[in-house]
Formats: C-alpha cells, structure tokens, sequence
C-alpha cells in the first residue's frame, strides 16, 4: 500500500466544514464537483489504457464525481458503461447526471468490465451496504481486471475503517482533498489499494498528518559524544529487550548509551556503557546525572516490586522518558494518576493491549490516542499497522502500511530506543515519535522478509542515510 507522505487527514465532518468554507468564499458546488470528477477521470485514463470501463454512480455527491468522470472520459474517446443505484439528489450531482448524454443502467442489470469505479457512496457512510447491493459490487469487483474507488471504497466508515460492507480487491482510491481516517486505519489498510491523493482546491487542516520522512542533519564539525545526546536505559528482569532499546538508540544517532541495571556487562557492543543499578536508590542517584537527556524504561523491566520501585524513581526524576513494554503495564489503569506526577517530557509507547487497559474507551483509533494524549499530557505511540502518534497540543501523525514482517519480538524495544535518540538530540511532541516510527518502519523494508529485532537494528544506519 502506498501512501501519501505528509498529507493532510481530515474527518468527514470536517471536510463538510471545508467545501461550506470554499462555497462561501465564491466557488461553486458545481464547479468543484467538476474538479473531483476531472482528477478521477485523468486517473481512470491513466490505468484504462484503453479498456472498457464500467463506472457505479450513487445517488449522493460521490456519484456527482463518478457522472462528471464519465462524461469526461466518453469525449476523450473511452468506452464507458454507467451503472445508477438510483435517482441522483437534487443539487450539483442532479445537474451533473443531466449533463451525460450515454445510456444509464440499473446495478443488477450490469455486466463487468475490465475497469470498474466505484462512485456509489464515498465519505459520510455510516450504515453497512445492503446485502443485494454489497454482493453485485463485490462480484464486479472479482470480474474486473482494475477497480478505482472515489474518494473512499463504498462500504469503509469514514471516520475509523470499520467494515460496513467494503469489498476486497480494491486496487486503488483517489482521495479527494485530503486523505480521510479510513484509508490508513482499520479494515481501509486492506481495502484501499494504492492512495492517490487528489489537490482540488479545498484547503484543509493540516493538524492530523500521515508521517513524512524525517529531515536529519549530519553531526556538526564540532559535535561530540554529549552533543548528540545522552540516553539511558533501564534493564531489568529480561535484559535482552532492554540491550536491544540501547543497541537502536545508538544505531538512532544518539552520541552515548548507558545500559543500567544489575547486570549489564553480559554483551557487546563494546561501545554501550554500563551501570551497575542493583536497587531503586542506585537507579535514583544514576539519574540524577545531568548529563542524562532522555530515559528509556520498560523494555523487559519485569513487574514485581522491584520493577515497580524502579518506576517510581524513573517517574521522579525531571529528565524526558520513555515509557514502553512491562512499564506501561505497571501503570495500567492508573496511568493517569502516575502521569499526573510528571513534570518533565514523556513519550508512551503502548501496543493496543497495552493501551486499552490503560485508556479503555470508545471510538476510533485516532480519537482515542487524541483524548489519551491531552489527558496525560504526554505524546503516545500507539503502536500497531496503523501507528498513530499523538500528542497533547492536538498534532497526530499516522504511519500505516508498514512491513508485516514487523510482527515479531523485540522490535517495539527498538522503536522505544529510536524515540529515545530522537528526544535525546532536541526532539519534542510528535516530532521524534514520528522520526523514528518512519526510521523504523523504513528499516524494516531495507531488511526484507522474515528479519528478527536485531537485524532490524543493522538497517539503521541505510535508513538514517535517506534522511540526510
């Protein structure tokens, strides 16, 4: 699946908001609904390449396009069929079906064809298809050879990917204006195809983003190991996920990497310094250091007393921390209360496990971690194939469609210490979440199939070269 990289995400409520702006400063519904169906026609031309298309034209705005696209595509000389579920509503889409001058059909009398797209119903659906209706258009969904959808695949909630009726094999949607929740959450990260994104002229909030490559800057002439931030990470009873935070933080670009904890001398690499922390005294003087820029605390920490001793004193000092694995589930259902002791910066990292106990709820992925993030006020990592990042100012970055082959343990210890380098070099919010979730997801394509957490690691440095 390829998405769009730093697009503009809106929900439908907003993007109604959006059109009425444009349509009180002047442009007409007609002459935008003209441009939608103009962008969804050079597409079509695009991938038809000459075969006979076969275009679903709803009763709503969504079919408005899909009349607009067929007209379009008829004068440029194409064979296109236009199927109607019904008679279009008064307005824009009305006058754009009176202006196609071919023949109409009905959906059950339609017949595929190579092309086939999908106008029916669009953004804004929030009932499941009807049955008959859902099967004829996953039976010439199976029978075409290409399948566009306009704006989103009929059958998709617009504002969280629930599945109301969307058929599989959806090769491509053309989203209008801005990309919409569904095409990155959910059952839309199987359903959508490629994204294309469409600029039809509607400006849009630019506060929810899909994640961008990150711009990284190479170490100053001058800079030195302190410079480039200093990172600490807290072992505990599974060392292995904790050597793994510290490995990525250094692969990550952080200039110096302490392994703490009762052990830490068991493995390479040499360059990882170590520190003998035996109780949660020990861990308090340690990070009292100033010298400390960001703390990773969580990976394979454990959650016995001691564990939870350890947590308090990371939570006690004012130094910038990362919150992951066996320490989110210490703070559980009270992570409130724990978060509300913190003065200084904090990043979670929670899967969706994780998150629910901490945050159980309601609604999509995207207004869940929204509303966790402000509660807390820390920036959440939700992780997942579709990661959204969070943070307490309202900012949210989505990254989704990343390698499946992430899929196994040890590499959400990674991101943990990618967060860390990040925060340790400056980062803040969203920012170094969103650096590292696409360093990360990055470094897992450059890894291929079947890779495990310390292979990822290796691919670092490649990535971190393409943001240079």
């Amino acid at each position: 699946m390829t998405i769009p990289a730093g697009a503009p995400i809106v929900t439908a409520a907003e993007m109604r908001l959006a059109e009425q702006a444009l349509f009180a400063a002047g442009m007409s519904q007609d002459a935008l609904m003209e441009r939608a169906g103009a962008a969804v026609a050079r597409e079509v031309a695009r991938f038809a390449i000459g075969r006979p298309i076969l275009i679903l034209a709803g009763p709503g705005n969504n079919g408005g396009d899909a009349y607009v696209a067929a007209r379009l595509l008829q004068q440029e000389g194409h064979d296109v069929a236009l199927v109607a579920t019904g008679a279009p509503k008064p307005g824009a889409a009305e006058r754009m079906h009176g202006l196609w001058n071919g023949p109409t059909t009905s959906l059950y009398a339609a017949r595929p064809r190579a092309v086939l797209v999908d106008g029916l119903f669009g953004t804004g659906m929030e009932r499941p298809l009807e049955r008959g209706l859902a099967a004829v258009f996953a039976d010439l969904t199976a029978n075409a050879d290409f399948t566009l959808s306009i704006d989103l695949p009929s059958g998709l909630e617009t504002d969280t990917g629930a599945d109301l009726g969307a058929p599989r094999g959806i090769d491509a949607t053309i989203a209008l204006g801005a990309l919409k929740p569904a095409h990155l959450l959910d059952c839309g990260l199987e359903r959508c195809g490629q994204l294309i994104l469409a600029d039809i002229g509607i400006p849009v909030p630019d506060e929810w983003r899909t994640a961008a490559r990150p711009r990284l800057a190479t170490p100053h002439v001058h800079s030195h190991k302190y410079t480039r931030g200093l990172v600490a990470v807290i072992e505990g009873a599974m060392p292995g996920a904790a050597r793994l935070s510290a490995r990525a933080a250094m692969a990550g670009g952080a200039g110096y990497v302490v392994l703490a904890g009762s052990e830490p001398w068991a493995s390479a690499p040499d360059a990882l310094v170590r520190r003998g922390v035996g109780t949660s005294d020990d861990l308090s003087e340690f990070l009292a250091w100033d010298r400390i820029d960001a703390v990773v605390l969580g990976p394979g920490l454990g959650r016995d007393r001691r564990a939870e001793s350890f947590l308090r004193a990371a939570f006690a000092v004012n130094k910038p921390l990362i919150v992951d694995g066996d320490a989110l589930t210490l703070l559980g259902d009270g992570a409130a209360k724990w978060l509300d002791t913190r003065t200084a910066a904090t990043w979670l990292t929670p899967h969706s496990g994780e998150f629910d106990r901490m945050f159980p709820g309601e609604g999509s992925k995207i207004e869940r971690t929204l509303a966790a993030a402000s509660q807390v006020r820390a920036t959440i990592v939700h992780k997942g194939a579709d990661t959204v990042i969070a943070a307490p100012n309202g900012d949210v970055r989505i990254l989704a469609g990343a390698s499946p082959w992430l899929s196994t343990a040890g590499t959400g210890d990674v991101l943990a210490g990618l967060v860390a380098a990040q925060v340790a070099q400056g980062g803040k919010g969203a920012a170094p979440a969103e650096a590292a979730a696409w360093l990360h997801a990055r470094a897992a394509r450059l890894a291929g199939p079947a890779f495990f957490a310390d292979r990822l690691i290796d691919q670092l440095p490649e990535a971190i070269d393409e943001c240079l």
